[in-house]
């Protein structure tokens, strides 16, 4: 019998490794052999260590042979987020201020994922600070797509995003702010999930009540994804606000919802609120198509999300300056232009700015949760542009519409963060040149499990 290759799916890993078809040794040997082949262009995986990797394989290996329990992704090969904390493993968050740094701790993610069993080779490239939606920082240099590596990958979890899309490792975790889930699962063609606030909790955490960023699964497969899911979900007395379903609720793998009956609402561009490259909004208008054809009700509708822009760049800015506003004072000339503007503009932010956005952010949750009680799905682009050159910091232009700075061009994704609604990436078609393009489907809060079912059916649709 033939035993998995690095393309299999994770769950196929996992169950060759518990059938002892392959050995957690054989298998992590394996996705080092496809990173070193591909890694050195693409610049995915940062800070590899393969003798820690196969050490930490062959640990996994000898606790399969003495009959313990073992977590349900063990002995996987994984790559955790640089700006995820892992205890003894370098994390630079992608800045040169922090190129050498090595944490003695874990953020929970990696706790979560490192207690299921996962073997650690090392970590995923970001952006600096994680911001912005391509990936590239001093420390490593450029992330790029692994279907044109003269495109952009995406961010800031890009590096994760490619290398699944790779073959370099078998899942990935990142987190999504104003699109860092989502986006760079578009640009590399695999899945990306935005949990619903909550469901993924986070420690330490600088503001525990800071609701726009959050951890997240991403995976090339739905089923994939829900596994993860499943590690990386659940309460924590760390964590007041998680939601307080187990994670086993995710765990098997999502029965695809029949389309027949599903209520979509289709929008290419949320009623004018952004541009939209006509090859993306092509995508999205063959989703919609296809979704009727296997017999959903399909209706061109979006959400009145007026205030939603202005709401999320407040508490964006306003996030940013408490966290790097020190930083910056201490280190004026160290951190990347756009990145010191969007602290700098949290600086002059009052507190009636701050009050402003969360009341815009409490209707807009509201507007949101009326809307999707007449459809079930809202479905729209991720990515308002295919993946752009990757000498470029972020498009400049999107079907003749100027974007003035980096955050421009992501609205299709940070105007559904600031709903607190679920929100996942699936690969549904490519530019004319190869270049793969989601689509981005959200539904009510705290449905992160039927999402994933009509995300299985879209999958399922897109072939």
């Amino acid at each position: 019998m033939t035993g998995p290759t690095v393309e299999s799916t994770a769950r196929e890993q996992l169950a060759a490794l518990r059938a002892k078809e392959i050995s957690a040794r054989e298998l992590t040997a394996l996705h080092l052999d496809r990173i070193a082949e591909r890694n050195p262009e693409l610049t995915a995986i940062v800070s590899l260590d393969p003798e820690r990797a196969l050490a930490g394989a062959a640990a996994a290996d000898e606790r399969f042979a003495s009959g313990a329990e073992v977590g349900p992704l063990h002995g996987l090969p994984f790559a955790f987020k640089d700006t995820h904390a892992a205890a003894g493993w370098r994390t630079t968050y992608g800045s040169p201020l922090y190129a050498e740094h090595v944490p003695d701790t874990d953020d929970l993610i990696v706790e979560r994922i490192r207690r299921a069993g996962a073997v650690p080779i090392g970590k995923t490239n970001v952006p600096e600070f994680a911001a912005g939606s391509h990936t590239f920082n001093p420390v490593f240099g450029t992330t790029r797509n692994p279907h044109d590596p003269s495109r952009s990958a995406g961010g800031s979890s890009g590096g994760a995003a490619c290398a699944l899309a790779a073959g370099m490792v078998p899942l990935a975790e990142g987190s999504d702010m104003g699109g860092s889930l989502r986006n760079p699962a578009s640009f590399c063609g695999v899945v990306g999930l935005r949990p619903s606030w909550g469901r993924v909790p986070e420690w330490p955490s600088q503001n525990m009540w800071e609701t726009t960023s959050t951890g997240g699964p991403m995976a090339r497969t739905v089923g994939d994804l829900a596994l993860l899911l499943s590690v990386l979900a659940g309460p924590d007395p760390r964590a007041p606000h998680a939601l307080g379903d187990p994670g086993e609720l995710f765990a098997a793998p999502p029965e695809p919802v029949a389309p027949g009956g599903l209520r979509v609402a289709l929008s290419t561009d949320l009623g004018g609120a952004f541009a939209v490259d006509p090859a993306v909004a092509g995508v999205v208008e063959a989703a919609g198509t296809a979704l009727a054809g296997a017999g959903a009700s399909v209706t061109g509708a979006a959400p009145d999300l007026s205030g939603a822009d202005e709401c999320f760049r407040t508490l964006r800015a306003w996030h940013f300056q408490a966290r790097f506003g020190e930083l910056l004072a201490a280190h004026p000339d160290d951190l990347k232009p756009s990145l010191a503007a969007n602290i700098r503009a949290g600086e002059s932010l009052t507190g009636a700015d701050v009050a402003l956005a969360y009341r815009r952010r409490t209707a807009l949750v509201h507007r949101m949760r009326e809307f999707l009680t007449d459809h079930d799905v809202l479905v729209l682009p991720v990515s308002q542009v295919p993946p752009f050159p990757a000498d470029q910091e972020f498009p400049t232009e999107i079907d003749g519409r100027p974007m003035e700075s980096y955050l421009d061009w992501m609205r299709s994704a940070y105007l559904i963060t600031v709903t607190g609604c679920p929100a996942i990436s699936v690969p549904f078609g490519t530019t004319a040149d190869g270049l793969p393009i989601g689509i981005q489907i959200v539904t009510r809060h705290g449905a992160d499990r039927y999402l994933l079912e009509v995300a299985a059916a879209v999958e399922a649709l897109a072939g």
